[in-house]
């Protein structure tokens, strides 16, 4: 090795980045079967009209929710169609400096679509400073929908190295992207020692050749659980074939100019309490796709061998500042 040194890499981020790898790679897998019927993978669409415990609607149900049955298999299979073709080899961005601070250079090489997960952005990282620095993607937005921001790489003093950073396919295909046209990338330096932000860089824009046409329709179809103030959301449908037990599938739609984080909680499934694992962080006038995860234990604890009914509340907070913005009333709705 000698005065050419590796990038350091901290054993704790290793083996949160493995355990989040092996998430993606099962995800992976189950939207490859997602051509399967219903049954076959084990959904159950969220039909019921939802209303608050004192009755009143928490909104209107949504218009895909209403439609024929055989409508909604056609769409889906539309979608499950055009998402088979978001790896297109076609697509293409120009070179560009993302961002240049504190010796540290970042410039976008290229898209690629070789990649483990699917598409990426090859990325080329300069330190030319005197330290070992962390670079990392606070947020990452594709055609308007936040995707998974996993990005982390160490780079050390007077290096450079070339890194990808991931689009993963099967979150590309829950937003219904067929087409990558415009990625929005927040990234951060950190302290590779102390994982300290040293720097925040302003919001860069990649477009790629598919930029005029690219769809930023709201992948909706499902029941409308929640309509307030700005913030929407959809449950789609439950998969009780998730890798850790159970997800409560849900689009998440935030039109107000304030980023927040969406969690839930007072969980119950058929009348028993269990403990629901989500936050999803939307920023100003974008959209998500994001599940509520149940484990498989909790499930086996209670006894629950099918999600029927289910009651929830969402808590709704300022993603910058952590303050709470409101809290729905408890929502109720059904799988059967």
């Amino acid at each position: 090795m000698g005065d050419a040194k590796k990038k350091k890499k901290h054993t704790g981020l290793i083996v949160v980045l493995i355990l989040v790898i092996v998430l993606f790679i099962g995800c992976a897998a189950l939207s490859s079967g997602s051509s399967s019927s219903d049954e076959e993978r084990g959904t159950k669409e969220i039909t019921q009209q939802t209303e608050t415990t004192a009755g009143e609607s928490v909104g209107s149900t949504a218009e895909s929710a209403q439609a024929p049955a055989e409508d909604s298999t056609a769409a889906e299979t539309t979608a499950e169609t055009a998402a088979e073709e978001t790896a297109s080899s076609d697509t293409t961005i120009e070179e560009q400096t993302l961002f240049s601070a504190e010796g540290v250079t970042v410039i976008a090489k290229e898209y690629v679509t070789d990649t483990v997960f699917g598409d990426g952005i090859r990325l080329e990282i300069d330190n030319d400073s005197d330290k070992d620095v962390g670079v990392g993607c606070t947020a990452l937005i594709v055609n308007n929908y936040m995707i998974s921001d996993l990005f982390a790489e160490e780079v050390a003093a007077g290096k450079k190295s070339n890194e990808t950073l991931d689009l993963y396919s099967n979150e590309l295909e829950s937003a219904g992207i067929s087409n990558v046209g415009q990625i929005e990338i927040y990234f951060h330096l950190y302290d590779p020692d102390t994982y300290e932000t040293t720097y925040t860089a302003d919001k860069v824009t990649i477009k790629t050749n598919h930029f005029d046409d690219m769809d930023t329709s709201p992948n909706d179809d499902g029941q409308e659980l929640y309509n307030q103030d700005g913030i929407r959301i959809v449950g789609r449908y439950v998969d009780e074939d998730d890798i850790w037990g159970t997800g409560i599938v849900l689009y998440l739609e935030n039109k107000t100019d304030k980023n927040v984080v969406i969690q839930c909680d007072d969980m119950s499934i058929n009348g028993y309490m269990v403990t629901p694992y989500f936050s999803s962080t939307v920023y100003a006038g974008k959209m998500a796709v994001d599940e509520i995860t149940i484990l498989q234990s909790d499930l086996d604890e209670n006894g629950i061998t099918s999600v029927d009914d289910v009651q929830l509340v969402f808590n709704i907070s300022d993603a910058d500042t952590y303050m709470p913005i409101t809290q729905s009333d408890k929502i109720d709705f059904t799988t059967k």
